[in-house]
């Protein structure tokens, strides 16, 4: 059965920067789909924030391009979300995707 484990939230200072990442238990199934990072907070919809395809290809939502890179490493079954110049707005809990097989959430929070 799948998994994927996401990690890396924490609590950080405006501007600061904090790095997730989503590891999957099957190395084949991480290798041919597309990868995605969505967030929520309370109250709020679920929100897409980037997606990085099987060949590195990545899109971002307006509200984080510039500042968040996603990238991946099929060799350790690991996408990356990296997120730089944070705001008070970004937090939330971030959770990554694989087909339809979610992690469990890590909390980002953003606050002086």
């Amino acid at each position: 059965q799948l998994q994927v484990t996401d990690s890396g939230g924490g609590v950080v200072q405006p501007g600061g920067s904090l790095r997730l990442s989503c590891t999957a238990s099957s190395a084949t199934v991480f290798r041919y789909n597309e990868m995605m990072w969505y967030r929520q907070t309370p109250g709020n919809q679920r929100e897409l924030v980037a997606t990085v395809g099987t060949a590195g290809s990545t899109k971002y939502a307006d509200f984080v391009r510039g500042r968040f890179t996603v990238s991946r490493d099929n060799a350790k079954n690991t996408a990356y979300l990296q997120m730089n110049a944070l705001q008070p707005e970004d937090t939330a809990v971030y959770r990554c995707k694989l087909r339809h097989v979610w992690g469990q959430g890590t909390q980002v929070t953003v606050s002086s």
